[in-house]
């Protein structure tokens, strides 16, 4: 299993459409994808369970993937949470 500590900066947070992109990449990899925010954690493969983290800026959370293809979803995920822009 792969993990990165991120910070989401965007101003707006994880909200509805760029959570759906995020699932969308997610279901890109065979690897499960977990998002940890606090003591919680959110399957990121989830689009309900994403929105139900309420994701905002300035929260610190851990992206986990873990399987065949870890590394390329760790970077593909923490690529797309950082070039948030709306």
């Amino acid at each position: 299993m792969q993990e990165q500590k991120l910070t989401l900066t965007n101003a707006s947070g994880l909200h509805a459409r760029p959570a759906k992109d995020f699932v969308q990449i997610a279901k890109g990899f065979e690897s499960s994808i977990t998002i940890v925010k606090g003591d919680n954690s959110y399957n990121g493969k989830s689009l309900m369970k994403l929105l139900q983290a309420g994701l905002a800026q300035n929260d610190e959370l851990t992206l986990q993937a873990d399987g065949a293809d870890e590394a390329d979803a760790i970077t593909a995920l923490t690529d797309f949470i950082n070039n948030l822009d709306e």
